[in-house]
């Protein structure tokens, strides 16, 4: 069997590159031939272009919302493969978007990422949203490899580049 493994989007095979496109194999996923499609949300614009660029460098589709409520509207017209969501935003937070698309698209992947808020330290907001059903956490402030390393975990371990 060939040897296949993901460089920053780019499928390998036997140490060569075999073609420009995605590849994981997860239960939840199968084996994908196409880039991973990420929705972003955070209110912090500055966090929502960093996780953007890292993850269009390697390959991903990413759209971006600021609020709970803009990740609604994109749901409805979009299929995507993993939400990254703050866990404090306006206008709809991320627990409320966590319980949303465990009704709506359950086969979504949830990475919740936190720095905290004003009356609750960052901790406490990330096991709400891994008791609400995200797959994995990630506390802010984070690094790209942090980053990437958290997808691998929620995706699959071939989504990504390891860090």
């Amino acid at each position: 069997m060939a040897n296949l493994k993901v460089n920053c989007g780019k499928l390998i095979q036997d140490g060569l590159p075999v073609q420009n496109r995605m590849i994981t194999s997860n239960a939840n996923f199968g084996i994908r031939t196409k880039p991973l499609s990420v929705v972003v949300a955070d209110d912090v614009v500055e966090i929502q272009r960093l996780v953007e660029h890292w993850l269009s460098d390697c390959g991903c589709n990413v759209m971006c919302a600021s609020s709970g409520n803009d990740v609604s509207r994109l749901l409805r017209s979009a299929m995507v493969d993993l939400v990254i969501t703050d866990v404090i935003m306006p206008d709809g937070d991320g627990l409320e978007v966590i319980a949303e698309l465990k009704r709506v698209q359950p086969s979504v992947r949830v990475l919740a990422i936190s720095g905290g808020g004003n009356h609750l330290p960052a901790t406490d907001c990330l096991k709400f949203a891994k008791g609400l059903g995200a797959h994995a956490v990630l506390l802010k402030p984070f690094n790209r490899d942090q980053l990437l390393a958290a997808v691998n975990r929620v995706a699959g371990d071939n989504s990504l580049p390891k860090p």
